[in-house]
């Protein structure tokens, strides 16, 4: 028999609001009876896509990330809109960022990047039957796009030039994918 883990919620304040984040403060009951605090950050939830090329070449990108101030290598990705559905975020994230569109889709899972302090959900797919279009990038959008193969990829995790958590596993996932399915 498990133990029952679960906490309660008592209350709950929201301590700041942005444009995609809001941070909330909650009061639980824990599973012993007593009471704690927990701050959390809530997010809309995100996908993110391995864009695969015919000659299996990944297609990554460079982007500046404010919170750390540098520049990071990344699969495309991007929030999930109110009422979107997710493989329609794939889809919109891929051409927007990228400038690709892509004629098959395969779901390969989803990750929890931030369990400790955060709700979010990245809801990880591949892309393949890929068609070049334009990009039609947010305009405080700034990003480098480049192909890699996947084992260039797989250094680029090893050397530490991608540190990205979520490219990190999509690209784990897409790697255990293609050696099962093809």
């Amino acid at each position: 028999m498990q133990l029952d883990l679960t906490e309660y919620l008592i209350s709950s304040e929201t301590i700041a609001s942005g444009g995609m984040l809001t941070v909330k403060r909650d009061q639980v009951r824990l599973p012993n009876g007593h009471v704690s605090q927990r701050e959390y950050v809530t997010h809309p939830g995100a996908v993110v896509i391995v864009p695969l090329l015919p000659n299996g070449n990944v297609i990554l990108e460079r982007q500046f990330r404010y919170p750390l101030h540098q520049v990071f290598i990344e699969l495309p990705a991007g929030k999930i809109d109110a009422g979107e559905a997710i493989l329609t975020t794939g889809q919109r994230e891929l051409l927007e960022e990228i400038g690709f569109s892509a004629s098959d889709w395969v779901k390969l899972g989803h990750q929890h990047p931030c369990i400790g302090y955060s709700n979010e959900v990245i809801h990880m797919y591949m892309a393949r039957g890929l068609s070049a279009g334009q990009h039609q990038r947010d305009a405080d959008e700034t990003l480098e796009v480049f192909e890699a193969s996947f084992e260039g990829c797989m250094h680029m995790i090893q050397g530490g030039e991608i540190t990205d958590g979520k490219t990190i596993v999509a690209l784990f996932f897409a790697e255990k994918y293609l050696a099962q399915h093809g």
